[in-house]
């Protein structure tokens, strides 16, 4: 038993240190300029095609960026304004897609919190909280120590903000440069790098149950629902990964 609480205890100490909360802004800022910019870069720059292909300015876009960060959600915009969508409606759809930022968000808060931090600053990081910082956040934020994880995730999600704003306008300028199926691809290569991630983190088993439930079980209720096959896979795969992790625990403990 004391053997068992020593390993466990050695797990659950941060592996990696910056040495400083300065230090931990900056590795986020450095982080964030690997594949995270690449793909979320080349993301927006088929965002930013569409805003100008739905005949809004670039500033339309730039606003969007700036204030939503959240692609699903600013696709939907300009899809529903396109066919003249009441703003009711619109609203509507966006809050119904970007409901998936709440567990996101209570996910994340407990790696974040730290004695002395400021409340303010919870309020500010939590704009960043989308796919890709969240994603990249969820990996590194447990080996760090307690006090470092906020400014790690606030750099991160500050410098792949402000890279989205630039490849927004860069995408708004180069609309009509490529096919329309390569912008529209670009735009769904994010969720496509969200999925690689966690399936590329083998020992975490509940996220991978999900993603591979969900891969199964999307097809079949899209052929039954098309409007909410993708929100009906993520709660059963969800759900069935929770409990299936539960029983195992459950059964080796």
């Amino acid at each position: 038993m004391a053997d068992d609480l020593r390993i466990e205890t050695a797990r659950q100490r941060p592996a990696i240190a910056f040495g400083s909360t300065r230090a931990a802004l900056r590795g986020g800022l450095r982080d964030a300029l690997g594949v995270p910019a690449l793909v979320l870069g080349a993301s927006f720059l088929g965002f930013g095609a569409l805003v100008q292909q739905a005949g809004l300015t670039v500033w339309h876009g730039l606003y969007s960026t700036a204030t939503g960060w959240a692609l699903p959600g600013q696709v939907a915009v300009l899809e529903l304004y396109s066919v003249g969508a009441p703003l009711l409606l619109i609203a509507l759809a966006v809050a119904l897609v970007n409901v998936r930022l709440l567990p996101m968000t209570i996910a994340i808060m407990p790696l974040l919190r730290a004695r002395g931090m400021p409340r303010w600053a919870y309020y500010v990081t939590a704009h960043w909280i989308a796919v890709t910082a969240w994603a990249a956040a969820m990996r590194v934020c447990p080996h760090l120590p307690a006090a470092e994880r906020l400014p790690y995730f606030a750099g991160m999600g500050a410098m792949l903000w402000a890279i989205t704003l630039g490849t927004t306008a860069t995408g708004f300028l180069l609309a009509g440069a490529v096919p329309g199926y390569v912008t529209l691809g670009l735009v769904f290569l994010n969720p496509i790098y969200f999925m690689l991630v966690f399936a590329a983190d083998v020992r975490h088993r509940p996220r991978v149950v999900a993603l591979v439930l969900g891969a199964l079980a999307g097809p079949p209720l899209y052929l039954l629902t098309p409007d909410w096959s993708l929100l009906l896979a993520g709660v059963i795969a969800g759900t069935a990964a929770f409990f299936a992790t539960r029983a195992g625990k459950r059964r080796s403990g």
